[in-house]
């Protein structure tokens, strides 16, 4: 039985870390374990500007604690008033390595996300010739659509369009959490990929509205049912270099989730290797590991995999991590699986 795991240090590709004082309180939690992270755009006002991502880049740098090593790798919020210049710009810059599709009202801070897929199309089709990657929020918002749909329904309607609109585009299908998201990527090869979240590899629909509503288990797009959480855990354990990690880590403030219209998202940033090594022990894939967290996402990104490595350990004694991350807008809770978990990260 494994005791322990070295594996290259990861990184995370689907990240919020907010601003301003939030920003300050849940950085270090990411950087503690994760070298590298894509860093979602919906701020308010939201960052869609090459100029805009740099200064965020900066402003995430400088709020870093001394000692800490991280990258944050920026993305652009794609609007329909998106310039195709300003975004190839920003990519051959270095600025920003991806653009991020919300559709209008998908999600938190989405109203300025796209709603005529049409009008963005030139944006698209110069993300192709230039090889920046797409990533997308994967749900329609049409109200008729029922919430646990809505993902499905995306596929068919918007994201099986786009690509054959835009061969050569390469596209990120974010934070997917239906067995037809993982049928989908394993039947289109040339680039497409998905990331997988934690907490979406842990809960079902269950966890969230059995026994009472448990806001802190409320994201979107939210946790289906047991069997598309199955399907994702042998998405992510399968060892296919399509798939990897993005925690989609989403820190709210409790007063904003314990709310009459609680927010979503789960906060996973402090846990989320611990949890993952208990997955992925319980599916007999700790092989896997490193792929999903570590070597899959820089592959599809065009990056090296990092230098740096990050250990793993499991006792006898279930290790206890913090409940809540204080910060100066009030307390964060840390997401809990609902489960003794025996690993820990050592070094």
């Amino acid at each position: 039985m494994t005791s322990s795991l070295t594996i290259r240090r990861p990184d995370d590709w689907h990240l919020h870390l907010r601003d301003g004082a939030m920003m300050e309180a849940v950085l270090p939690e990411t950087a503690r374990h994760f070298a590298r992270a894509i860093i979602m755009p919906n701020l308010v006002p939201p960052v869609v500007t090459g100029a805009q991502a740099a200064s965020y880049r900066d402003r995430i740098l400088a709020a870093l604690p001394e000692g800490m090593s991280f990258e944050p790798l920026m993305t652009l919020y794609m609007t329909e008033e998106t310039d195709p210049d300003d975004v190839a710009a920003a990519y051959e810059a270095g600025i920003a390595r991806a653009v991020k599709l919300y559709p209008a009202g998908a999600t938190t801070n989405s109203a300025s996300g796209v709603r005529d897929f049409d009008k963005v199309r030139p944006v698209m089709e110069r993300m192709a010739e230039i090889g920046m990657p797409l990533c997308m929020h994967g749900e329609v918002t049409d109200a008729e659509i029922d919430i646990f749909d809505r993902e499905a329904v995306f596929i068919e309607r918007v994201l099986d369009p786009i690509r054959q609109a835009v061969p050569g585009l390469k596209v990120v299908m974010e934070h997917i959490t239906t067995a037809q998201a993982a049928d989908y990527v394993r039947a289109n090869a040339d680039g497409l990929g998905a990331t997988i979240t934690t907490h979406h590899l842990i809960i079902n629909r269950n966890h969230i509205l059995v026994g009472g509503i448990k806001p802190h288990y409320y994201c979107l797009p939210v946790a289906k049912r047991e069997i598309h959480r199955e399907a994702l855990v042998a998405a992510a354990t399968s060892g296919d270099a399509r798939f990897f990690l993005g925690t989609d880590s989403a820190p709210h403030p409790d007063h904003l989730k314990e709310h009459a219209c609680g927010c979503a998202g789960c906060f996973t940033a402090t846990n989320t290797m611990p949890l993952l090594a208990h997955v992925f022990e319980q599916a007999g894939a700790l092989d896997f590991l490193e792929s999903f967290t570590s070597l899959h996402g820089p592959a599809f990104y065009g990056l090296p995999a990092n230098t740096g490595t990050l250990s793993l350990a499991k006792s006898d004694t279930p290790t206890v991590f913090p409940d809540k991350i204080e910060s100066a807008t009030g307390p964060v809770t840390v997401f809990d699986p609902g489960f003794d978990v025996h690993w820990s990260v050592t070094d």
